[in-house]
């Protein structure tokens, strides 16, 4: 048998669950091409830096060492002579030394080097075999060489050498030898790693900054795909709460008439009702879902509050129980139908949950000429640990879904008015649903 992907106890992800996916990976691969686009920029700036900082040191060491070969003569024997180097500036900082290169050597090959001068007391000491190898580079490449070597101090230090040339020195002669100076560079080096550190720490805040801004970005993208999908559930979960007992009544009227109990023409008038009033609810759905997700208006009208309520108590299923009603003539600009369903879901709640187990509820309702609606019961109360969130879906306490306190609470603020509760006269719970007076 084919395991479901994902392995064993694989959930499938929910639609919801979905688009809140969508989003973090949104916001991932924006940080991610952030981040990809910053790091490329530091990398170039931190190398462009980095060669910064040699090819200054290299342009003094280059001035240094021009000038110092500038002082070197040729003796009449062919001889190197570094007196005039050595007696018209200081070799000793920045350390300057001269090498030669052996005649048979030079050109070709690692050439045979000797040293001509030296500083007696430099202020950076360098082994010896570092001073050769920079030497010989130059002398075997005929241009400047440097290399970056540590002092015997272990301080970092760039080795900087330039050949030169006797002086009747042909085109294609290999140089006479080189002359080779340092500098010190920590202070170049720390500069350039706290660049590198600053570069960074920019970067990655930077980079969280890009990340927040897109996880916002995002969460607004998918803001409406989210809004729809709860206005999609909402509307399942009212319609299977408000079909739920009509639905019932039908499956009872059926069973009713297959054992013979009853008139088939009474069943009959009695399904037709349910029918139709089904019909209504089915509309009234569509009607709540059309307004919340904008695309329908309220159907607002003078509406004779007092007589609605009267009618709304006439067709209520309360037999054994004992609803009186106090009403003035009010009228209120409203939706009828969205209005009936908010005070029949008051109703109901007052009728099912107003009243101690065994016991017929006892229920009154007033009719305000301000527009008011109060449903008032003798039951035990309004639970504390639903009190702040009573008119939240699935939030009732009481055994149910909640869906009709949170449908009447949502017609009175799509009305402008108010639905609350509080403790009533009786001793039960009092709701007060609260519409706009027409002008």
């Amino acid at each position: 048998m084919r395991r479901p992907a994902g392995g064993r106890g694989a959930r499938a992800l929910t639609p919801t669950e979905r688009v809140r996916r969508l989003r973090r990976r949104t916001t991932a691969l924006f940080a991610l091409t952030s981040a990809v686009g910053l790091v490329a920029m530091a990398a170039f700036a931190v190398r462009s830096d980095d060669a910064r900082w040699r090819d200054q040191l290299d342009r003094t060491m280059d001035g240094d060492t021009s000038w110092a070969i500038g002082l070197l003569e040729t003796g009449e024997d062919g001889r190197l002579d570094t007196n005039a180097l050595a007696e018209t500036m200081g070799t000793g900082c920045p350390p300057l030394s001269v090498l030669s290169a052996a005649p048979s050597a030079a050109g070709t090959g690692d050439p045979r080097l000797v040293v001509e001068h030296a500083p007696a007391r430099p202020c950076l000491s360098v082994p010896a075999a570092d001073v050769r190898a920079v030497a010989a580079a130059a002398v075997r490449a005929g241009d400047a060489a440097a290399f970056d070597r540590r002092a015997t101090d272990g301080e970092p230090v760039r080795l900087f050498a330039m050949p030169f040339f006797a002086p009747d020195a042909g085109e294609g002669d290999p140089p006479q030898g080189a002359v080779v100076t340092m500098t010190a560079t920590s202070d170049q080096a720390a500069d350039h790693r706290r660049l590198f550190w600053l570069v960074t720490a920019g970067c990655a805040l930077l980079v969280a900054v890009s990340a927040a801004v897109g996880h916002l970005l995002s969460g607004r993208a998918v803001r409406p795909a989210l809004s729809v999908l709860g206005q999609q559930e909402a509307f399942l979960a009212d319609a299977a709460h408000d079909l739920r007992t009509p639905a019932a009544s039908l499956r009872t009227l059926a069973e009713t008439a297959l054992r013979g109990e009853t008139d088939s023409t009474d069943v009959l008038k009695r399904t037709l009702r349910l029918a139709e009033g089904m019909g209504r609810l089915v509309d009234g759905l569509l009607t709540r879902a059309r307004l919340m997700s904008g695309t329908a208006a309220l159907a607002r009208e003078p509406l004779r509050l007092d007589q609605l309520v009267e009618a709304v108590v006439a067709e209520a299923p309360a037999e054994g129980h004992r609803v009186t009603v106090r009403a003035e003539e009010s009228v209120v600009d409203a939706d009828p139908d969205l209005v009936r369903r908010a005070v029949a879901n008051l109703l109901g709640n007052a009728l099912a949950h107003g009243h101690l187990p065994g016991t017929p509820a006892e229920v009154r309702i007033g009719v305000g000429r301000d527009g008011s609606v109060t449903v008032e019961d003798a039951g035990p109360g309004l639970p504390p640990e639903v009190a702040g969130a009573l008119f939240e879906r699935f939030r009732s306490g009481a055994g149910s879904t909640g869906l009709g306190l949170s449908i009447a609470s949502w017609v009175a603020h799509a009305h402008g008015g108010t639905l609350t509760a509080d403790r009533g006269d009786l001793g039960g719970a009092r709701f007060v649903l609260r519409l706009p007076a027409a002008p």
